[in-house]
């Protein structure tokens, strides 16, 4: 007997089927995403079993595995992280890219872009804080190529701006030098927030090379976009940006933008630039004076010499006097006094409000044959932990070999704090001299 199904009850059954396909299918993604949180728990061993599940068809499958792979987070795990950066899933992406960067800097995943992912619709949404990222592996980090690699391409075509973006964060991250190409093309990307992690990622790898590249965006319309760009060209000291930050000078935008291009200027130190600085150093602004001081201790020009000598008797607010400590000691004034100049960086580093300023003029200085055996000079009678350990740290990145033996020295420090610093020093220090 032949049966003939109607029209309705056969595109019912068809229905039907479908919706239990569909849940089937749900059940069963269920029972593997549960599996592989057990997985997570076995540790490294089970990075075998974790791994198949990258290729799942179903994302949110393999969205659990490479959480899975995160949460075990051995070496091993790299390999299978490093080819889900391959996958054509935003959030994946996301995931696979900061746990590369949290096998070298432990805990980032806590705080970085894949915390506070949410999915709306079909778009997975991260939140980006306004302000840089500020976590940066320690210089001498080896990396394997294939990472770089990974990451790079998912700079240049990921699935989304933000996969895109929190690459090109996570290269700034891990500080690699071979990921520029990608960071300097994304910077003509017209996506803002790629731009911005470009910038930031180039200040972290600080490769002067690239200084030039982003002269361009000093005077961009994105504001942040413009503060970004303006920063970098200066801790790039990009030759190239100077008349572009003269003519943002002429006419900032507002007091953040005209802080930010005296400070660029300062750090370039071109000589076309002593005009633009000089009356600067008596601006009513605390940081566009502090930053036209040190601007003219860079250049160091004989005939400012006299006005450096007249700030720094007359008593400044303290962002000033470091400023001014710091142009005087570049300009040879290396007594090691409690009461001169370099004194009063060195003492500075016991105050948490202002180490951060005076490390970094140190470590400039360290840079510098005679100043660095003042630095080392001031080491050897430092009489706090602090001082010690803001010494050690300017010496790290001085590239002298003559720094190594006081450093050697310093790691024997009976307070084991200031002893782990040293040791720090001197493997970062040993790595540049070879």
């Amino acid at each position: 007997m032949n049966f003939k199904l109607s029209p309705f009850f056969s595109a019912a059954l068809c229905a039907l089927l479908i919706a239990a396909s569909a849940a089937w299918g749900q059940n069963e993604s269920k029972q593997k995403i549960r599996g592989l949180r057990d997985y997570a728990k076995e540790g490294s061993p089970a990075i075998g079993k974790v791994a198949p599940y990258l290729q799942d068809p179903d994302p949110e499958v393999r969205r659990e595995a490479v959480r899975a792979l995160v949460d075990i987070g051995t070496q091993r795990s790299l390999e299978p992280l490093t080819a889900a950066c391959r996958d054509n899933d935003p959030e994946v992406q996301i995931r696979a890219a900061d746990g590369l960067v949290n096998f070298y800097l432990p805990g980032y995943v806590e705080h970085g872009i894949s915390a506070s992912l949410k999915r709306a619709g079909n778009a997975v949404v991260g939140r980006w804080k306004d302000s840089a990222n500020e976590d940066v592996v320690e210089p001498d980090t080896p990396l394997r190529a294939e990472i770089v690699e990974a990451l790079s391409a998912l700079v240049q075509s990921g699935s989304s701006m933000d996969s895109r973006a929190n690459a090109a964060r996570a290269l700034g991250i891990l500080r690699a030098r071979h990921g520029l190409p990608v960071l300097l093309d994304a910077l003509k990307s017209k996506d803002s927030r790629l731009m911005f992690e470009a910038l930031i990622a180039l200040q972290k790898i600080r490769d002067r090379s690239a200084g030039d590249r982003v002269a361009f965006l000093v005077r961009d319309l994105d504001e942040k976009v413009q503060l970004a760009a303006i920063e970098t060209a200066g801790i790039l000291t990009s030759r190239e940006a100077v008349p572009q930050l003269m003519r943002v000078l002429e006419d900032p935008r507002n007091k953040q933008v005209r802080r930010a291009a005296v400070t660029a200027l300062a750090r370039i130190a071109d000589p076309d630039s002593r005009q633009a600085l000089l009356p600067l150093a008596e601006d009513r602004d605390d940081e566009v004076r502090a930053s036209a001081l040190e601007g003219l201790g860079r250049l160091g020009s004989p005939q400012d010499r006299a006005l450096l000598d007249k700030v720094w008797a007359s008593g400044q607010k303290t962002i000033v006097r470091l400023a001014t400590a710091f142009a005087l000691v570049h300009a040879g004034n290396l007594d090691p006094g409690g009461f001169s100049p370099l004194g009063y960086l060195v003492n500075n580093l016991n105050q948490r409000a202002w180490r951060g300023v005076a490390q970094p003029y140190l470590a400039e200085l360290a840079r510098q044959k005679d100043q660095r055996q003042a630095l080392i000079r001031a080491l050897g009678t430092a009489s706090t932990p602090d001082e010690k350990i803001g010494l050690a740290q300017a010496l790290a990145g001085s590239g002298g070999a003559d720094a190594i033996e006081p450093l050697d020295q310093l790691s024997k420090d009976p307070d084991p704090a200031v002893a782990r610093e040293a040791l720090r020093a001197l493997r970062i220090l040993r790595g540049a001299v070879r």
